[in-house]
């Protein structure tokens, strides 16, 4: 296997020798806001006599290589004047372009992903962006600006419930989502226990999700990659920028280090409901705060440094009796080096920590858990010329898992400590892809990453006999704990087992027409991380496990085909996409699993299988004063876990059944009108199949006590869900030409109050002695205002 990939990383650096068959230069430079000196990630650099072009990278570079000649040359970039040249070709050529906004707006209009005919060309499918603009006008509950909220507006991308953090893509779960804040892995997205995000919108520059043709130099997760890069400062002057809601605000500062060389941005957010609580007689806390950083500095034509970071921290308390807080923290430092015109580099150190403290009073006890990862990793582009081009690296990752250490408050306490064993485990990979334009109509893109992983050793690993941690029970038909017949001890340098695995990757566009094309691809992933979590959403106390001796790699196999297609000029676009993927080795638990404070997981957990197939719509008007889209996602998610013998019976009783995150019918109308430069209006429409549940279908009496029976799992669902929300923006002086600027945002979430079920419990009502159903809502009509300023 390894045989094999070095052969076909050879054919990769030797196939684009054949196509330079008569002399070529090539063109190339930095694209940046003439304000503020920011690089502008995918502003397109197009070359209309050769009917090519090409868009910048996430640090605003770009490369073309053309015949010698003179030719014109158009930058373009949503939401800025274009810029038309004519430049004369007959040497190298540097050309850095500063792009001037079209107008002025509160909210910086910074578009990820520029609706043009390219896009029609590209390969690229499975990706959706939104603008920061787009998503700070977008009706939010609390008054909060939600990255992650903003993205399940998407097709197929659904949240895992009201009030609950993660998002779940092409019916994956949560934790098969890798997400990137500056290259930094974010192992909680969540404020408030999902109530609100991590990302801070002012601070944030390009927002992408990719959910299928996932490029090769991603990978660890098997359903998407949310990829966020922060904003580098303004390197020209200082400004600083904010907003107060009803229960949290927030600031960011930035400016020039030194002019037009470096630059510096600093910005906070925090909640402050609970300063309120002492005037109703509560002694309860619940707030968050946040901080993202990032220094920038630029040391010549061919060297710039990054210095970027976030660290956010939850705190729930109640009274002396019980403390809560969990948060992320992230540190990461980047060298980008300019080789050639041709080849661009980019060097990062990643420092990630994710914690998570838990404090019971009443019981006398401190518990403590996380992960930690350090992350090296070195990525090439390379602009071979303007039909091919290659993007190779590799990166080395080392994981350190607390799962649990318990330690009592004081010496009455009468809990003993206890600390579950630490894991840890180094993940490495190679990787290459090519974008390779065949013809006119014809281009592919196609790579490979090749993933190894190992786990390392630990202070004692539990043996059991033949190697089989979990018993079935014939005679009751039920899963039970083996007891360990001996524990073995390892070093930290020994390798307890590894895992290798080839991940090829390959995306074809083949264009129909000027306005239309369609699209395939196919993904292998692999994902070498498992969340052990018995309920349907994340929550701060889940424990991430690494694979080893008893629990395997998740690997993913996913086909998609698309056809895409724009109307009158762009104005208008449709894109369609199915989709089918298999996933092995998924984590399930037999029922009654434990998660909590269990050193030995492997005794709980049977591997199965899942699988996921669906259609998704998307169609947006792009231009005007009404602009939004409708989405539309038909789709299903199941997993099964069969028996290891004839006799076992598995989970399910081996039958497929529905996942928690499967919702059959998916529909979201976002939209908003500008009326006039003073007000502007938004709405969203929202409806989605309800979440799968199980129910007690009987229940039976046992010495005095009511034990309820359960249906097969997940075969009853939750009512539908549905809401409409509203948000209207006024700005009173959009003609002003002082520094100071401000508007205001009103908005109602779930305007006509419906009361979408959480959950549904079932027990017996004391008074009439009859089982009734309780549903919790956790959200009503919510209204919300916040001012936001900038100077």
């Amino acid at each position: 296997m390894l045989l094999n990939f070095k052969g076909l990383l050879l054919f990769f650096l030797c196939a684009p020798l054949l196509l330079q068959a008569q002399e070529s230069f090539t063109i190339s430079g930095t694209v940046v806001d003439i304000q503020s000196n920011e690089t502008l990630i995918g502003v397109n650099i197009i070359i209309p006599q050769q009917q090519t072009g090409t868009v910048t990278n996430e640090y605003g570079f770009y490369s073309i290589t053309l015949p010698a000649g003179t030719y014109e040359v158009q930058v373009s970039y949503l939401g800025y004047k274009t810029i038309t040249e004519s430049v004369e070709l007959n040497t190298k050529l540097t050309k850095n372009y500063k792009l001037e906004e079209s107008a002025e707006s509160l909210s910086e209009v910074v578009v990820t992903e520029n609706i043009e005919k390219t896009n029609i060309k590209t390969p690229q499918m499975s990706v959706n962006s939104l603008s920061i603009k787009t998503i700070k006008n977008m009706p939010v509950v609390l008054g909060e600006v939600d990255v992650v909220k903003s993205i399940t507006l998407l097709p197929g991308v659904t949240n895992a419930g009201e009030g609950a953090s993660g998002f779940n893509v092409r019916g994956g779960a949560a934790d098969q989502n890798l997400i990137l804040l500056d290259e930094a892995t974010i192992f909680n997205s969540s404020h408030l226990f999902g109530f609100f995000s991590v990302f801070n919108p002012d601070a944030i520059k390009d927002i992408k999700l990719y959910k299928g043709g996932i490029p090769s130099k991603y990978g660890g997760r098997v359903s998407s990659v949310l990829d966020i890069y922060q904003k580098e400062g303004n390197s020209k002057s200082f400004h600083m920028n904010g907003g107060i809601g009803l229960i949290s605000s927030r600031l960011l500062a930035e400016g020039p280090i030194k002019k037009d060389k470096g630059s510096f941005l600093i910005g906070g957010r925090s909640s402050y409901a609970h300063l309120f609580l002492p005037l109703f007689d509560l002694d309860n806390t619940a707030y968050f705060y946040d901080l993202n950083t990032k220094l920038s500095y630029n040391i010549n034509a061919n060297n710039n440094i990054y210095l970027s970071g976030y660290f956010g921290r939850d705190v729930f308390k109640i009274s002396d009796s019980f403390e809560n807080s969990f948060g992320n923290s992230v540190l990461n430092f980047r060298w980008n080096h300019l080789f050639s015109e041709k080849i661009f580099s980019n060097l990062s150190l990643i420092y990630s920590d994710y914690y998570y403290g838990l404090q019971l009073g009443f019981v006398g006890f401190d518990w403590v858990s996380g992960i930690k990862n350090t992350n090296l990793k070195y990525d090439f582009k390379h602009y071979i010329s303007n039909t091919f081009k290659l993007e190779y690296g590799l990166n080395s990752m080392y994981y350190k898992f607390n799962p649990g250490d318990i330690k009592p408050i004081n010496d009455e306490s009468g809990i003993n400590p206890f600390k579950l064993i630490d894991k840890y485990a180094f993940e490495n990979a190679i990787y290459i892809d090519a974008e390779h334009k065949l013809s006119d109509k014809f281009s592919v893109s196609y790579g490979a990453r090749l993933s190894m992983f190992h786990r390392m050793g630990q202070d004692e690993l539990n043996v059991y006999e033949n190697n089989n941690p979990l018993i079935f029970n014939e005679s009751i038909g039920i899963y039970e704990k083996a007891d360990p017949i001996g524990t073995d001890t390892f070093s930290r340098s020994e390798v307890i087992e590894s895992f290798t695995n080839l991940e090829p990757r390959i995306a074809m566009a083949y264009q129909l027409n000027d306005e239309s094309s369609v699209k395939a691809s196919y993904n292998r992933m692999s994902q070498y991380l498992h969340l052990l979590s018995n309920t349907s959403s994340p929550t701060p106390l889940d424990v991430w496990a690494p694979s080893g001796k008893y629990i395997k790699p998740q690997l993913l196999d996913q086909v998609a085909l698309g056809y895409f297609k724009t109307f009158n000029n762009s104005a208008y676009s449709l894109e369609v996409e199915s989709f089918y993927k298999t996933i092995k080795n998924r984590i399930d638990y037999i029922d009654g699993a434990d998660l909590i404070a269990n050193d030995a997981i492997e005794q709980i957990i049977l591997n199965g299988e899942a699988r996921a197939y669906g259609l998704e719509v998307l169609f947006r008007k792009n231009e005007g004063k009404f602009t939004g889209w409708l989405a539309y996602t038909l789709s299903k998610s199941e997993q099964q876990t069969s028996g290891r013998t004839a006799t076992e019976t598995g989970i399910n009783n081996g039958e497929w059944y529905n996942t928690p995150h499967d919702k059959t019918h998916d529909i979201s109308v976002t939209a908003s009108y500008e009326l006039n430069k003073k007000w502007s209006f938004s709405s969203n429409l929202i409806f989605q199949t309800g979440q799968p549940t199980t129910f007690p279908n009987g229940q039976y009496q046992y010495n005095d006590i009511i034990i309820p029976n359960y249906e097969a799992r997940n075969s009853s669902r939750l009512p539908a869900y549905h809401r409409l929300d509203v948000a209207v923006n006024y700005n009173p002086n959009p003609q002003s030409t002082k520094n100071f600027k401000g508007e205001w945002v009103f908005g109602i979430y779930n305007i006509y109050n419906r009361k979408n079920a959480a959950s549904i419990s079932f027990g017996e009502n004391r008074n009439t002695g009859t089982n009734e159903a309780t549903r919790l809502a956790i959200f009503g009509i919510v209204p919300s205002f916040s001012y936001n300023f900038k100077f």
